[in-house]
Protein backbone atom coordinates (compact mmCIF):
# COMPACT_ATOMS: atom_id res chain seq x y z
CA UNK A 1 0.00 0.00 0.00
CA UNK A 2 1.33 3.41 -1.04
CA UNK A 3 0.54 5.65 1.36
CA UNK A 4 -3.07 7.13 2.02
CA UNK A 5 -3.17 10.85 2.85
CA UNK A 6 -7.12 12.86 3.93
CA UNK A 7 -7.41 15.91 5.21
CA UNK A 8 -10.51 15.37 7.70
CA UNK A 9 -12.58 18.59 8.29
CA UNK A 10 -15.57 20.20 10.05
CA UNK A 11 -16.81 22.57 12.74
CA UNK A 12 -15.48 21.69 16.33
CA UNK A 13 -17.72 19.07 18.00
CA UNK A 14 -18.01 17.36 15.16
CA UNK A 15 -15.35 14.79 16.29
CA UNK A 16 -13.08 15.75 13.71
CA UNK A 17 -9.98 15.42 15.81
CA UNK A 18 -11.33 11.74 17.27
CA UNK A 19 -11.76 10.53 13.74
CA UNK A 20 -8.31 11.52 12.81
CA UNK A 21 -6.58 9.71 15.82
CA UNK A 22 -9.08 6.53 15.62
CA UNK A 23 -7.43 5.96 11.96
CA UNK A 24 -4.23 7.04 13.09
CA UNK A 25 -4.32 4.63 15.74
CA UNK A 26 -5.98 1.71 13.84
CA UNK A 27 -2.94 2.42 11.22
CA UNK A 28 -0.40 2.22 14.36
CA UNK A 29 -1.90 -1.66 15.18
CA UNK A 30 -1.38 -2.71 11.65
CA UNK A 31 1.88 -2.06 11.89
CA UNK A 32 1.52 1.03 9.34
CA UNK A 33 3.86 3.98 9.43
CA UNK A 34 1.07 7.11 10.43
CA UNK A 35 1.52 10.72 11.24
CA UNK A 36 -1.82 13.35 12.58
CA UNK A 37 -1.59 16.77 12.97
CA UNK A 38 -4.73 18.36 14.49
CA UNK A 39 -5.36 22.16 13.38
CA UNK A 40 -8.52 24.06 15.27
CA UNK A 41 -9.13 27.81 16.18
CA UNK A 42 -9.12 29.17 19.44
CA UNK A 43 -12.85 28.43 19.71
CA UNK A 44 -13.27 25.08 20.70
CA UNK A 45 -17.06 24.18 19.70
CA UNK A 46 -18.91 25.77 16.41
CA UNK A 47 -15.11 26.94 15.44
CA UNK A 48 -13.34 24.84 12.57
CA UNK A 49 -11.64 21.86 13.26
CA UNK A 50 -9.16 19.91 11.11
CA UNK A 51 -6.73 17.31 11.02
CA UNK A 52 -4.12 16.02 8.40
CA UNK A 53 -3.74 12.15 8.63
CA UNK A 54 -1.39 9.49 6.50
CA UNK A 55 -1.47 5.78 6.71
CA UNK A 56 1.69 4.16 4.67
CA UNK A 57 3.30 1.06 3.90
CA UNK A 58 6.65 3.33 4.33
CA UNK A 59 8.10 5.97 6.31
CA UNK A 60 6.50 9.06 6.31
CA UNK A 61 8.49 12.34 5.03
CA UNK A 62 6.21 14.91 6.04
CA UNK A 63 3.41 14.96 7.83
CA UNK A 64 1.82 18.41 6.04
CA UNK A 65 -0.50 17.42 3.37
CA UNK A 66 -0.96 19.85 0.72
CA UNK A 67 -2.87 17.87 -1.79
CA UNK A 68 -4.31 14.84 0.00
CA UNK A 69 -5.77 11.68 -1.65
CA UNK A 70 -8.69 12.09 0.29
CA UNK A 71 -10.48 15.20 1.75
CA UNK A 72 -13.83 14.83 3.96
CA UNK A 73 -15.63 17.45 4.35
CA UNK A 74 -18.15 17.67 7.49
CA UNK A 75 -19.41 20.91 6.79
CA UNK A 76 -20.01 23.96 3.82
CA UNK A 77 -16.61 25.94 4.97
CA UNK A 78 -14.48 22.79 5.11
CA UNK A 79 -15.71 21.85 1.92
CA UNK A 80 -15.18 25.41 0.22
CA UNK A 81 -11.91 25.23 1.91
CA UNK A 82 -10.13 22.21 0.89
CA UNK A 83 -11.84 21.09 -2.54
CA UNK A 84 -9.23 22.84 -4.63
CA UNK A 85 -6.55 20.87 -2.61
CA UNK A 86 -7.76 17.43 -3.28
CA UNK A 87 -5.32 15.56 -6.08
CA UNK A 88 -6.41 14.86 -9.16
CA UNK A 89 -8.78 11.55 -9.22
CA UNK A 90 -8.53 12.21 -5.58
CA UNK A 91 -12.10 11.15 -3.70
CA UNK A 92 -13.78 13.98 -2.01
CA UNK A 93 -16.62 12.68 0.49
CA UNK A 94 -19.47 15.13 1.95
CA UNK A 95 -21.63 15.67 4.51
CA UNK A 96 -25.06 16.33 2.23
CA UNK A 97 -27.36 17.25 5.26
CA UNK A 98 -24.71 20.31 6.33
CA UNK A 99 -23.69 20.92 2.72
CA UNK A 100 -26.45 22.59 0.56
CA UNK A 101 -24.02 23.29 -2.65
CA UNK A 102 -22.50 20.52 -5.17
CA UNK A 103 -18.99 20.47 -5.76
CA UNK A 104 -17.05 22.48 -8.34
CA UNK A 105 -14.80 19.93 -9.62
CA UNK A 106 -15.43 17.25 -12.17
CA UNK A 107 -11.75 15.34 -11.95
CA UNK A 108 -12.02 13.98 -8.69
CA UNK A 109 -14.63 11.47 -7.62
CA UNK A 110 -17.30 12.76 -5.22
CA UNK A 111 -19.48 10.82 -2.86
CA UNK A 112 -22.14 12.40 -1.07
CA UNK A 113 -23.53 10.88 2.43
CA UNK A 114 -26.33 12.44 4.14
CA UNK A 115 -24.20 11.40 7.53
CA UNK A 116 -26.21 14.30 10.07
CA UNK A 117 -29.24 12.62 8.99
CA UNK A 118 -28.55 9.52 8.98
CA UNK A 119 -26.71 10.08 12.99
CA UNK A 120 -29.87 11.56 13.86
CA UNK A 121 -31.89 8.38 12.93
CA UNK A 122 -30.00 6.14 14.63
CA UNK A 123 -30.70 8.29 17.79
CA UNK A 124 -27.24 10.18 18.58
CA UNK A 125 -25.32 13.05 16.28
CA UNK A 126 -22.44 12.21 18.02
CA UNK A 127 -21.85 9.13 15.88
CA UNK A 128 -22.12 11.18 13.02
CA UNK A 129 -17.85 11.31 12.72
CA UNK A 130 -18.52 7.42 13.08
CA UNK A 131 -20.55 6.97 10.18
CA UNK A 132 -18.30 9.35 8.17
CA UNK A 133 -15.32 7.16 8.73
CA UNK A 134 -17.62 4.03 7.40
CA UNK A 135 -17.83 5.74 4.17
CA UNK A 136 -14.05 6.64 4.23
CA UNK A 137 -12.72 2.89 4.84
CA UNK A 138 -15.33 1.16 2.64
CA UNK A 139 -13.80 3.32 0.09
CA UNK A 140 -10.07 3.45 0.64
CA UNK A 141 -10.29 0.20 2.80
CA UNK A 142 -7.03 1.49 4.37
CA UNK A 143 -7.14 -0.07 7.76
CA UNK A 144 -9.72 -2.69 8.82
CA UNK A 145 -12.41 -2.19 10.75
CA UNK A 146 -11.71 -4.37 13.47
CA UNK A 147 -8.74 -2.16 13.92
CA UNK A 148 -10.66 0.96 14.02
CA UNK A 149 -12.69 -0.67 16.89
CA UNK A 150 -9.46 -1.77 18.84
CA UNK A 151 -8.37 2.09 18.47
CA UNK A 152 -11.96 3.34 19.84
CA UNK A 153 -11.33 1.23 22.76
CA UNK A 154 -8.17 2.05 23.88
CA UNK A 155 -8.98 5.91 23.09
CA UNK A 156 -12.20 6.21 24.63
CA UNK A 157 -12.27 6.62 28.60
CA UNK A 158 -14.01 3.23 29.88
CA UNK A 159 -17.17 5.34 31.11
CA UNK A 160 -17.63 5.34 26.96
CA UNK A 161 -17.17 1.93 26.23
CA UNK A 162 -21.12 1.26 26.70
CA UNK A 163 -21.18 3.29 23.15
CA UNK A 164 -18.88 0.75 21.91
CA UNK A 165 -21.85 -1.32 19.82
CA UNK A 166 -23.44 1.98 19.01
CA UNK A 167 -19.90 3.34 17.08
CA UNK A 168 -19.69 -0.20 15.39
CA UNK A 169 -23.15 0.83 13.94
CA UNK A 170 -22.38 3.68 12.77
CA UNK A 171 -19.00 2.29 10.71
CA UNK A 172 -20.82 -0.46 9.03
CA UNK A 173 -23.57 1.46 8.18
CA UNK A 174 -21.44 4.38 6.81
CA UNK A 175 -19.72 1.72 4.77
CA UNK A 176 -22.83 -0.08 3.67
CA UNK A 177 -23.80 3.60 1.89
CA UNK A 178 -20.53 2.95 -0.27
CA UNK A 179 -20.82 -1.02 -0.19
Amino acid sequence: MAAEKVIIAGFGGQGVLLMGQVLAYAGMLENKEVSWIPSYGPEMRGGTANCNVIVSSKKIGSPVISTPDTLIALNRPSMEKFESSVKKDGVMIYNKSLIDVEPKRSDIKAVSADITNIAIEMGNTKIANMIALGVYLGITKVVKLESIMQALKKMLPERHHDKLPLNQKALEKGMSLVA
